[in-house]
């Protein structure tokens, strides 16, 4: 790696301020720019080095973008530097385990593409989990050249949020990336989120100048893609910014991200404040704002529909195990005393 500065890195005031007096003149800042299951790829000017899983401090859990201490004379990381960011889901599956995905990013790359592919439901969880993050996020369409009216595709995704920034590029053209030029400037962290297929590793090589990561073409038909990029890696760009290219997840499970729901559906999310009732659900109950501006027609039953679905998967994934158990328990007794009572009826 060329000789850089911290900064390079995307080091700054905020990480610096948690650096106590009392450091141990071995230990220096490192980054995490790859994640594997033996452990973490780390760097620093003048260091690049593999850790291994067995030298992490206990209770340390590190994902890519993350800053560490490392002892440069024992090997250990001794400590984790609290994030700026942090994009996180729950696995698939009955754990339901948290995931870390990436820490300390700067912009979203939400990648979608001006053919079949274009999802809006999809695309309103990622400008989700980045509000909720604290992140700004960018709508990047890709494809626009192979589209016979991509400004459509761009108007779709304006509407699905307020201010967000919507660019339609042809992801083989790096002139055509220039668009994005102004989120990527140096120690700049980007994170490119998408489905597989519709860039993103593209996106990596044209910005990079080179093919350092495998693409594969879609399926013909459908436009879905097939996974290429299986590790999450930060990559540094010739003009100083980092871009996180994530494996494509088209399950990414929404937890604690109430207020990022409700940044992304403002407009819902305030009508619902003026229900006539606080647990309203928005179907058919009296006094129902949301409804009542869907029959007046000022706002999308569509977008009411994938609004509703992110709130009541929110809430079940935020929902600990334990508590799902608890409840579970108390629906059943309740089940069993209505049972009972209609058994006693029949039988005075």
């Amino acid at each position: 790696m060329p000789s850089l500065e911290l900064a390079d890195f995307g080091w700054d005031h905020f990480f610096h301020g948690q650096l106590s007096d009392d450091l141990s003149p071995t230990s220096i800042p490192v980054r995490v720019i790859n994640v594997q299951k033996s452990g973490l790829q780390v760097a620093a000017p003048g260091l690049e080095t593999h850790v291994d899983v067995s030298v992490i401090g206990e209770g340390i859990a590190a994902t890519v973008g993350d800053w560490l201490l490392f002892d440069s004379e024992s090997g250990r990381v001794v400590q984790r530097l609290e994030r700026k960011s942090l994009f996180k889901r729950r696995t698939p599956g009955s754990d339901r385990r948290i995931q870390l995905i990436a820490a300390n990013v700067d912009t979203l790359f939400a990648v979608s593409s001006c053919n079949q592919d274009f999802n809006e439901a999809r695309l309103e969880r990622y400008l989700a989990i980045a509000r909720e993050a604290g992140v700004m996020a960018v709508i990047v369409l890709t494809k626009s050249d192979l589209s016979e009216d991509p400004q459509s595709f761009v108007r779709a995704a304006a509407t699905l949020a307020p201010d967000v920034s919507v660019e339609a590029v042809n992801a083989l053209d790096k002139e055509s990336l220039q668009s994005l030029a102004g989120w990527l400037g140096n120690g700049q962290t980007i994170a490119l989120l998408g489905s597989s297929g519709t860039g993103k590793s593209t996106i990596t090589n044209t910005l990079l100048g080179q093919d350092q990561i495998e693409t594969q073409d879609v399926r013909t038909g459908d436009d879905k893609g097939r996974h290429t990029t299986t590790s999450r890696s930060l990559f540094r760009l010739p003009g100083g910014a980092w871009l996180l290219d994530t494996p494509g997840m088209r399950e990414l499970q929404l937890t604690d991200v109430q207020a990022g729901i409700d940044d992304v559906f403002a407009e819902i999310s305030t009508l619902a404040e003026n229900c006539r009732f606080t647990n309203c659900v928005h179907e058919s109950e009296p006094g129902c704002a949301v409804r009542q501006a869907v029959n007046d027609g000022n706002i999308d039953e569509a977008r009411v529909g994938r609004w509703r679905k992110l709130i009541r998967e929110e809430a079940h994934n935020r929902e600990s195990i334990a508590e799902r158990r608890a409840r579970g328990r108390s629906l059943g007794k309740l089940y069993r005393t209505i049972q009972d009572e209609k058994k006693s009826s029949r039988n005075p």
